[in-house]
């Protein structure tokens, strides 16, 4: 039995925005499901911040328009900022106040009834009671990155944009962090997250890579390796430097990367790439090997054919 479509919480189209005689996002358009976590892959610069924003009401768009959470992104963008979690890359909240006095200070600009009630609740959910008299400032990355998810959560909105939230964290609170996105991607919050880490796109359920305010490609996170094309092999070994220049515009050789003590090489076509491959071989000291193409080769790719617009 075939699963029901998921209802869609975003549905935009042709969004454009520029910054003088820059287009900084170029004809923009995209469908988020409802309860989904989708990430904006790309490098900084890249627009990523600029559309989410303007999906969500936030930014008005030059160009091109559509919903969020069924309402108009031009003219109800009131509506949409109330619905919504914000949470900035760099922290927002004050650091003079202590965690209980900026949650409880973030709740009433929501105006939220039971303000204390709440608060209590997200104390005792993100595991800050025992820092809730704790002065913001003098908390680590990893709490400050929970205490704004727990603030941008308070009002229970119904989508959550997340801009760059774990920069600067340590592996295990970024683990934490993603953890707790997935419960509230449970829940039914659909959440829409920026960010240029690898290791963060692969939670995502779907990914958009943009690159210099275009998309090159928007998919289901599994399978865009698949969706690129690409045919890859790993070599390990001795003098990489010289397997790299002598393969380097090799007929079949589309892309060469360093992956720590290893090269991955990757091309569209097969058969040229394993005929490029093959001298190699037999060259002691080297070991290669089929790999599946990952997230990370096929954004190299695709941003090796991406114009910059500010050049």
């Amino acid at each position: 039995m075939n699963a029901l479509p998921r209802e869609n919480v975003i549905d935009v189209h042709g969004l454009t925005k520029k910054f003088g005689e820059k287009t900084v996002v170029d004809d923009f358009s995209i469908q988020v499901p409802k309860g989904a976590i989708y990430g904006f892959l790309g490098p900084n610069g890249s627009g990523k911040t600029t559309t989410i924003r303007m999906m969500c009401g936030l930014l008005k768009p030059d160009g091109g328009g559509g919903t969020a959470l069924g309402f108009d992104i031009a003219t109800q963008s009131r509506e949409i900022k109330a619905r919504v979690g914000y949470m900035t890359q760099r922290f927002s909240l004050y650091e003079d106040l202590t965690v209980t006095e900026n949650l409880t200070f973030v709740a009433r600009l929501h105006e939220i009834k039971d303000v204390a009630g709440v608060v209590a609740i997200a104390l005792r959910e993100y595991d800050l009671e025992p820092r809730k008299d704790q002065l913001a400032g003098q908390l680590s990355g990893g709490w400050k990155q929970r205490m704004s998810l727990a603030a941008a959560s308070l009002h229970e909105p119904q989508l959550l944009l997340l801009d760059e939230p774990t920069a600067g964290v340590d592996p295990k609170a970024r683990r934490d962090f993603w953890e707790r996105i997935r419960g509230r991607a449970d829940a039914g919050v659909s959440v829409l997250v920026s960010t240029h880490y690898m290791d963060e796109a692969v939670q995502c359920d779907f990914i958009t890579f943009i690159a210099y305010g275009k998309k090159l490609i928007d998919a289901p996170a599994a399978e865009i390796p698949r969706a690129v094309g690409l045919h890859t092999w790993r070599i390990e070994g001795r003098d990489l430097h010289g397997v790299y220049k002598q393969l380097s515009g090799a007929p079949g050789v589309d892309q060469i990367a360093r992956f720590g003590a290893a090269l991955h090489v990757s091309g569209r076509d097969e058969q040229k790439l394993v005929a490029a491959l093959a001298p190699f071989r037999a060259q002691e000291g080297l070991e290669i090997v089929p790999a599946k193409t990952g997230l990370e080769e096929a954004f190299i790719y695709l941003m090796g054919g991406a114009e910059d617009n500010f050049r």
